[in-house]
């Protein structure tokens, strides 16, 4: 078998829209498309034998241990590989459940989809579940444990720690959405000028001389200190000689720890001898140039959670230990601890197993152990200097049995240091006592506090610990998300898109926007391509000054990684017509109706979905939707157009001139067609109905009908507003247009509009596209042949695998296929094809480049122009 791709999909798909995260992996079978799993000898015993638990795979017989009987019926091995990767994902600690195995138009070749949780490793599982499959084939062994370790490790390295994790998981309970900025655990949540982002615990409200005074611990210290409230005695270190002065005032036993450290790093406590102080000081500077020493304090360590200025939660915290048996070693007692199912590698469960480092061996020295002594029963041996949960540490909530007047001090705390989100440890023999009573003291003030021991304590009750962070950044009517409009279909989405941003622009919003030339926001080009992918879009929702998003949505990006938005408020698809087919397994209309229809099918559900009354796979996706649905039509009398009329739906409609709106047998007339520029005094027929589906997109967003007239009076079609977009160039004695039509459709639309045009002759200068079929260049070129007098073909770019010479022949054949006399000439590149144009042109000749480029031809064009212009000046 041979894995010929595999790629991620992180929205919206073609496979769900629910299920946002899929593995897609085009898979050849190869020789094993001969050989379903009945037809492998003893293949269901050794399967069921390294994945017993596959016995919960239901499968489609909808029972358990329906799989197996798959296998046992016989099932072909791309739905095998499938199961495989959910499951070793399952046992590596991801539980996922959603596949989908699919033959391609090409026998033997499969797309295998399964969902995951961490992208990273859904890409390495797919791997290993084909390599695990080809080991089941042969009855070879293979180390699956190591794999599922692998996976493991894969997941602690990227994924979002608990605390971070744990906040995304109530902004998705609350449907805001959220983008993850880079590979740490920078977060935003909402889109546009509505995000709030967060690291870790530390969010956009977090002040930053908050954190800097958290981090100074002797500042910290001081200013708790100035505000009544108890902390232990101490000093600044930076070497043996200040160290000797502190411990001469506080006296034994102490605790050293670096002046800016975290998570107990540096830390040693309960230091009762000058040898131990001194290695104590050095080990602290290894993280920090100075160093605190404060008195040691006795009695337990808490966590006290504050989050906007409220105590939410308690926790008392106990580090790492084991308790002896009189019989086993330390070392015994300790992978005995780690078979606890509480305790996982990292952060996958509740608790973190033991590991065996430095801190451990230097506190089993001072009681003179090693990880071979075996402790007396009943005594705990503690393998860990801090109670943190990440090295082992337990926690037990403790939020119901606080003190009032502890949980006044430590709100007072969070005010007098200034955090959001303020963590307060806390050294006391209880928190049911206030602090002054049972002389219990504040250690620390720690900015960007864990949430874990909050979320999961090992006992008592788990806290919702992220829900105040979410309460904090949107409170109740703050809205997180930008209203997004997502344009799609074969024809039309780019001057749609431009002409829907430009009336959102003229109703007061700063408009992002995306296009096939590229990222514009509020009319400003931030990057200049093809930019109607789901990266584009995510850079629109990215931007912090942006109010409304309208998003060109093409073919190529859905199949790539999905949509770049969780949902849009309005969807519109222009049309589907033959264009891209025979590319990414997309071989017949309906193939490219289901890839476009990603985009409605991902509207909400009181959202609108604005599609084509007169197409008939416009007409088909509408029966599968379950939000809104609008129409237009460029015909009134439409059978379809009139009877949506009659059912009471809102339907667009070109009738008598006018750019209408219908709604039931009511008619809002919005602007005559001839006083849209953009329909060019409305002779181009395909460019109304781009201005119909902008209309009814603008109308159900709630615009009024005036500003929609206006805004549509004011678009002026231009080589810079609407590139490549029938941008017509007016020479002194010939005209010349530019379009980026590029397929039958749009070839067909160019020679609607040329009909209406006189012209002492017409000229056109045309190429092939390589990735399309051989049919489609040659009805492109039999559509050339009915409305130019002569041709110019170039072909020098877009070859995509084919020979200049193969496209050429295959334009000449659908010239000749016309059955039209039409001179021609071949100049291959487009430079020197549209000068040769321009340099011979005959007086009242009309030029049309239907160009793939349209920047180089404009700029070619343009030069001329402005030469022609400074000629008339002079």
């Amino acid at each position: 078998m041979k894995i010929d791709k595999i790629q991620a999909l992180r929205g919206p798909n073609i496979w769900s829209v629910q299920r946002k995260k899929l593995i897609q992996m085009r898979l050849d079978l190869e020789e094993m498309e001969q050989f379903p799993t009945n037809k492998i000898e003893g293949f269901r015993e050794r399967i069921e034998a390294m994945f017993p638990t596959m016995i919960e795979h239901r499968c489609s017989e909808g029972c358990r241990g329906g799989f197996f009987s798959r296998i046992e019926r016989g099932t072909w091995m791309g739905h095998v590989i499938e199961h495989i990767a959910l499951e070793i994902q399952t046992l590596a600690g991801m539980e996922t459940g959603f596949g989908r195995t699919r033959e391609t138009k090409t026998p033997g070749i499969y797309n295998v989809v399964f969902s995951y949780t961490e992208e990273n490793v859904g890409l390495f599982a797919a791997e290993s579940a084909v390599a695990i499959a080809e080991a089941l084939i042969a009855g070879t062994d293979y180390n699956v444990e190591a794999d599922i370790q692998k996976m493991r490790e894969i997941r602690e390295r990227v994924r979002l720690g608990p605390s971070t994790g744990s906040i995304v998981e109530e902004a998705v309970a609350r449907d805001i959405p959220w983008i993850r900025l880079g590979t740490n655990s920078l977060v935003q949540l909402g889109y546009g000028i509505n995000q709030m982002r967060f690291q870790a615990t530390i969010t956009c409200k977090t002040s930053s001389i908050a954190v800097d005074i958290a981090c100074n611990k002797e500042q910290t210290k001081r200013m708790l200190d100035m505000a009544s409230i108890p902390v232990a005695n101490g000093g600044i270190c930076v070497d043996e000689e200040d160290l000797t002065d502190v411990i001469k005032k506080i006296g034994y036993p102490i605790v050293i720890k670096p002046l800016d450290g975290n998570h107990g790093k540096g830390a040693s406590i309960n230091v009762q001898q000058w040898e131990d102080a001194v290695e104590g000081l050095a080990y602290a500077k290894k993280y920090s140039h100075r160093v605190i020493v404060e008195k040691f304090i006795t009695g337990y360590d808490f966590r006290v959670l504050v989050i906007d200025n409220k105590l939410v939660a308690a926790a008392k915290r106990e580090p790492a230990h084991i308790k002896g048996d009189g019989i086993q070693t330390i070392q015994q007692l300790i992978d005995e601890t780690n078979l606890d199912p509480k305790r996982g590698y990292g952060h996958e469960n509740v608790l973190t197993q033991i590991d065996v480092d430095r801190d451990t061996i230097d506190l089993l020295e001072k009681l003179n152990y090693t990880l071979e002594t075996v402790p007396k029963k009943g005594e705990v041996v503690y393998l860990k200097s801090t109670a943190n949960l990440s090295t082992g540490g337990t926690s037990i909530d403790v939020t119901d049995m606080m003190h009032p007047e502890n949980i006044f001090l430590c709100e007072r705390i969070s005010r007098v240091i200034g955090l959001d989100v303020c963590g307060v440890d806390i050294m006391a023999e209880n928190l049911t006592q206030p602090l002054k009573e049972n002389g219990g003291c504040i250690l620390e003030v720690n900015a960007a506090p864990g949430f874990r021991m909050h979320l999961a304590p090992s006992e008592g009750l788990p806290r919702n610990v992220a829900a105040p962070v979410i309460d904090m950044l949107y409170p109740p009517g703050k809205p997180s998300r930008i209203p997004i409009i997502a344009v799609t279909g074969t024809n039309g989405k780019t001057t749609t898109t431009r002409l829907l941003a430009h009336i959102v622009k003229n109703n007061g919003y700063k408009v992002g926007f995306t296009t096939s030339d590229g990222i514009y926001v509020q009319n400003h080009m931030m990057e200049k391509g093809d930019t109607t992918g789901p990266i584009s879009a995510e850079y629109i929702l990215k931007d912090p000054t942006v109010e409304f998003a309208v998003l060109e949505t093409a073919r190529g990006g859905i199949l790539r990684s999905g949509l770049g938005f969780s949902r849009c408020d309005i969807g519109i698809i222009t049309n589907i017509q033959e264009d891209h087919l025979g590319l990414s397994d997309i071989h017949t209309l309906d193939d490219l109706a289901r890839v476009k229809a990603t985009v409605v099918r991902s509207i909400k559900k009181d959202g609108w979905a604005i599609l084509n009354a007169e197409d008939d796979q416009c007409l088909k996706i509408a029966n599968e939707l379950s939000c809104n649905v609008a129409y237009f039509s460029m015909d009134e009398n439409n059978p379809k157009a009139k009877q949506f009329s009659k059912e009471g739906k809102i339907v667009a409609v070109y009738e008598n001139g006018f750019i209408t709106i219908k709604k039931g047998e009511w008619k809002i007339r919005v602007e005559r067609a001839t006083h849209v520029p953009l329909t060019m005094g409305g002779k181009a027929k395909f460019m109304i109905a781009n201005v119909l589906a902008a209309t009814l997109a603008s109308y159900l967003q709630g615009f009024k009908t005036d500003d929609i007239s206006l805004s549509l009076q004011t678009f002026i079609p231009s080589a810079a507003q609407t590139p490549g977009r029938m941008n017509i160039f007016e020479f002194k004695k010939f005209k010349v247009l530019i379009d980026f039509a590029h397929n039958p459709a749009g070839y067909k639309g160019v020679e609607e509009y040329l009909s209406s045009i006189e012209a002492t002759k017409k000229i056109g200068i045309i190429a092939g596209v390589g990735d399309r079929r051989d049919e489609d260049i040659k009805e492109c070129a039999t559509i050339a042949a009915r409305m130019f007098d002569h041709i110019i073909i170039r072909q020098e770019k877009h070859l995509r695998g084919r020979t200049e010479e193969e496209i050429i022949g295959l334009i000449m054949e659908g010239i000749a296929e016309s059955g039209k006399t039409v001179t021609h000439e071949i100049i291959k590149k487009e430079v020197e094809a549209i000068k040769h144009a321009i340099d011979n042109a005959e007086d009242g000749s009309f030029i049309t480049a239907l160009s793939d480029v349209v920047t180089n031809a404009i700029e070619i064009v343009q030069e001329y122009l402005d030469k022609e212009n400074e000629g008339s000046e002079n």
